[in-house]
């Protein structure tokens, strides 16, 4: 049997590692980018870090298949019976690596029968390292150590719920969502932090009515889960499922510790 607390405590020195490796190319003086077919933006950083999460989850003693964003991608046809599969996003947040804002991070999640069962991610600059995994919990080790986290309760009629809006999609569809509620506060974040200050209990609800990809949110869906909050298809209602014939998501609300007072 999978021992998942053994396996996150592996997977925290790989995403490390990458770590090290983007912050070289961050603080140098050539970041090497050029743009992929999408238009969206690849870095050094990108392919070097992909190059040390795949080689350390090819070392580990339990081996699955690996679906990165920077990986070729694999036919449906081959991948749809994976049963555990890892989801790579080397470097989450592209763009804020470029603006050199330091909102960036490793993504990394083990999913099994659609749904992710353990999930890393890391910020370099920060050194903040979030991890959970499934019936383990979900924990931030900073400088200051290791702490469990938990999502803050809430319902949804409060004044004032904090809303996690990107810094770089903000459409009229979120807007509408937004203006749902009442006196929202809104809090702008970049890449999968959006969920974390989530799971932290800094934030409540992220709309993301606009595409993302599979690999842009698994990893932080466990974390978050795990912290008590969800990851919520907007159409289903149901949580985020993995290795569909087409990896974009579908629009989804992540949202904290939902209490229903009805």
């Amino acid at each position: 049997m999978l021992d998942l607390k053994q396996l996150t405590e592996e997977i925290n020195t790989i995403a490390l590692k990458a770590g090290d490796v983007i912050l070289t190319v961050y603080n140098s003086d050539e970041m090497g980018i050029s743009e992929k077919s999408d238009a969206s933006p690849l870095t050094i950083a990108d392919k070097k870090a992909n190059d040390v999460i795949c080689d350390g989850l090819k070392a580990l003693k339990d081996q699955f298949p690996i679906i990165s964003e920077e990986n070729k991608e694999i036919a449906y046809e081959d991948r749809k019976n994976f049963e555990k599969f890892w989801v790579v996003d080397p470097l989450d947040g592209t763009k804020e690596f470029i603006k050199r804002n330091g909102e960036f991070t490793v993504n990394i999640a083990l999913v099994e029968n659609h749904s992710p069962i353990l999930g890393v991610v890391y910020t370099p600059c920060t050194g903040e390292l979030f991890f959970g995994y499934k019936g383990g919990g979900a924990f931030l080790k900073d400088k200051d150590g290791l702490r469990s986290i938990e999502s803050k309760a809430f319902t949804l009629k409060d004044k004032g719920l904090k809303m996690v809006c990107s810094r770089s999609h903000l459409n009229d569809e979120t807007q509408s969502f937004v203006d749902g509620f009442t006196e929202p506060e809104l809090v702008a974040k970049g890449s999968s932090l959006k969920f974390m200050i989530l799971a932290e209990g800094q934030a409540d609800i992220y709309p993301r009515l606009a595409p993302t990809m599979e690999w842009d949110t698994c990893a932080a869906q466990i974390i978050l889960e795990e912290a008590g909050g969800a990851v919520i298809d907007q159409d289903t209602k149901e949580p985020l499922r993995y290795n569909k014939e087409i990896l974009r998501n579908p629009h989804f609300i992540a949202y904290g510790k939902v209490v229903d007072v009805s």
